[in-house]
């Protein structure tokens, strides 16, 4: 029997973006929820609410707005896939269907550099887009509880990358 086919989110972007940040594709928790990184245990929304001053825990719509005034857009590479469960590696990689970056990049000229969360969306992003701009395109650690680096760490990395100019 094959997976459950898992649908993504539009993209949170407005537009002054500049900076775009890509995950690879929703969580379990996140579907449920129909926000991005709904997993109270992911540390992005920790990590950027450090980074552009505002918490963790404020309601969805006020993080959406604090990164969109801050430039950041939040797109995951896929758009649909088969997976059971929320782990990138139980994707099943014939299923996986890319977001449509090349009318995002048309639309939004502005972005100017591209964070990957994570090695899976660095690993689709580069297998599935066949419309990519000549950008700055970087791999940070992963925000999901499943990488263990540390949380210091992970804050660091970011914050060396999104604050540099």
């Amino acid at each position: 029997m094959a997976a459950p086919l898992v649908q993504g989110l539009p993209p949170i972007i407005g537009d002054d973006a500049h900076t775009l940040i890509l995950g690879n594709m929703l969580s379990a928790m996140s579907v449920a929820s129909q926000q991005y990184y709904g997993n109270p245990r992911n540390a992005f929304w920790r990590i950027t609410g450090e980074l552009f001053g505002f918490a963790a825990d404020d309601p969805y719509d006020d993080r959406i707005a604090a990164l969109v005034a801050n430039g950041v857009a939040v797109w995951d590479v896929l758009k649909s896939c088969r997976r059971r469960g929320s782990l990138d590696s139980a994707v099943e990689p014939d299923s996986m269907v890319g977001n449509d970056f090349g009318g995002l990049f048309v639309a939004h000229p502005g972005i100017r550099r591209v964070f990957f969360n994570g090695a899976a969306a660095e690993t689709n992003f580069n297998r599935l887009v066949r419309v990519a701009p000549d950008l700055p395109y970087r791999r940070l650690p992963s925000t999901s509880p499943a990488q263990t680096m540390r949380y210091e760490d992970k804050l660091a990395a970011w914050r060396d990358a999104l604050t540099a100019r």
